[in-house]
């Protein structure tokens, strides 16, 4: 069994695997006289879905994103072999991050903003450090009130890629589910799904995280490379 502790992200493979193969294989190989729209379906996700189920099993670790992800092959994979409206799909593409943006609300009036599960935790950023500098400069109060904000813009992100999945569903997959067409146009969508939603998603993440930084930065006077998580650190915060 692997290390949880040892592995590493891989994102070209994670992409490939969850995005080039399921959608060429959805535009080259639906039509009757190859595996059929069904067929072709069902192998599709099967990449996603096993890569899913491998990680979560080989490292022993449960990741509630990778799970969310799952459970959206899932039902993309219901609709199209059901025969269900298209309609479902845009529904089923606007609500997986939609309802990751009001976890992300509701969590801001519990104990476990999950901003600090995302961003704000000891594998990204030491987090006893900044936290004992801010306490010595009498800056917890401040801090925390710009964590909120950071919250705020972080559902932000969540909403604005709600809305692009439905615009981008309701815009390319207007063929009935379970027909050749419809598996040509939903990974059309699931190709475009990256450079359009994925990539502004990533740089409005990214922006968040600079925020934080610049607010530690200067609440606590802490530098880049003092404030950054590094394997050490990581291996402590597990």
């Amino acid at each position: 069994m692997a290390d949880a502790k040892t592995h590493k992200p891989r994102p070209l493979i994670d992409m490939a695997v969850s995005i080039l193969i399921p959608s060429l294989i959805l535009m080259k190989l639906s039509g009757e006289d190859r595996l059929g729209a069904d067929g072709a379906l069902i192998l599709a996700l099967a990449f996603p879905l096993g890569w899913g189920a491998l990680e979560l099993v080989k490292y022993r670790k449960f990741n509630w994103i990778a799970l969310l992800g799952l459970i959206s092959v899932l039902l993309t994979g219901g609709i199209g072999l059901l025969q269900l409206d298209n309609q479902w799909l845009a529904v089923k593409e606007a609500a997986v991050p939609g309802i990751l943006g009001i976890a992300v609300l509701v969590s801001t009036r519990t104990r476990y903003p999950l901003i600090r599960t995302l961003l704000y935790n000891p594998k990204v950023l030491q987090v006893d450090k900044i936290h004992e500098h801010l306490e010595r400069n009498g800056q917890v109060a401040q801090f925390e009130a710009r964590l909120q904000r950071a919250t705020y813009w972080l559902a932000g992100t969540f909403f604005f890629s709600s809305f692009m999945n439905y615009v981008l569903a309701k815009w390319i997959v207007t063929s009935p589910s379970g027909s050749e067409a419809f598996n040509n146009e939903l990974g059309r969508m699931t190709l475009l799904s990256y450079p359009m939603i994925a990539i502004p998603s990533m740089v409005m993440m990214m922006g968040i995280l600079y925020y934080l930084w610049r607010t530690i930065h200067g609440l606590t006077g802490l530098g880049m490379e003092e404030i950054m998580a590094t394997t050490g650190q990581e291996q402590k915060g597990r």
